[in-house]
């Protein structure tokens, strides 16, 4: 991720800018949130080492293009995890609760 030369994320706290550096480069973002836009550039940086590593190019643009493609397939399959998985499958576990309460309340009264 870090390389001997990185430098520590400078905040200003006057206009909420914060100056990271993402693949050796220095930029100067501003956000609500100067740890979270920390941690971003940082989660960034580590995806644009990841990929150098494994390919052959210098390029720092097909470089960020390849660790922005990476980082969208990992969005892209958590979300359709989490609507497939989780939306379907509650669904589906409250139709079966609600058909098992139509069930029991639907029987008659045993006295006693």
């Amino acid at each position: 991720m870090a390389t001997a030369t990185r430098q520590t994320p400078v905040k200003d706290t006057n206009n909420g800018s914060v100056r990271v550096e993402i693949f050796d480069q220095a930029y100067n973002l501003r956000g609500s949130d100067a740890d979270y836009i920390i941690k971003l550039a940082d989660y960034v940086d580590s995806k644009m080492r990841a990929v150098a590593e494994q390919t052959n190019t210098i390029d720092t643009v097909r470089l960020a293009v390849l660790a922005a493609l990476n980082i969208a397939d990992e969005f892209h399959l958590l979300r359709r995890k989490l609507d497939g998985g989780t939306s379907a499958g509650t669904r589906q576990r409250a139709r079966k609760l609600a058909d098992a309460l139509d069930e029991v309340l639907a029987e008659p009264r045993k006295a006693g």
